[in-house]
């Protein structure tokens, strides 16, 4: 196997023995599969919040206040099925249909909680729960501030 030798002795193999190497580990995909499949499930997600809204009007909320209700149902279920484990299975053949709504970031945030809880709940879960969240909040804050300064000047 040709490669260089590090001052340690330790050898790397040469750039195309790598890639062919790569090549053989990697798993091919069915773009065309992968993209229906998030489609499907995505568009499942979408369509079960809006049935949810469509329910919640027909009881009489207002439009606002249904809208409001279905994110904070979706959010609660999304964290609750990463927590029992079931979004993960869901996120494997979903793909990116399970990133794109607001479960997906619920899942994230969840998900990060559930690995750091043999941390503890102040070191592990209380600090870990940011990790994804904490970027998101700062910058969607910063942004909401900017396109307010704009819009007051505009």
């Amino acid at each position: 196997m040709n490669g260089i030798v590090h001052s340690q002795g330790a050898k790397e193999p040469a750039q195309g023995v790598y890639a062919e190497m790569i090549a053989r580990a990697s798993r091919r995909t069915n773009v065309t599969a992968t993209c229906i499949k998030a489609f499907v499930i995505g568009g499942g997600i979408c369509l079960t919040g809006e049935l949810l809204r469509q329910f919640l009007l027909r009881r009489g909320l207002p439009q606002e206040t249904a809208g409001t209700w279905v994110s904070v149902i979706l959010v609660f279920c999304s964290a609750l099925l990463t927590g029992l484990g079931y979004y993960e299975k869901l996120a494997k053949h979903g793909g990116a249909g399970t990133l794109v709504p607001v479960t997906g970031f619920a899942n994230a945030v969840a998900s990060a909680a559930v690995e750091a809880r043999t941390e503890g709940y102040i070191l592990g879960v209380g600090t870990k729960i940011f990790t994804i969240a904490g970027p998101v909040i700062l910058y969607g804050t910063a942004a909401s501030v900017l396109y307010g300064i704009l819009l007051l000047i505009v």
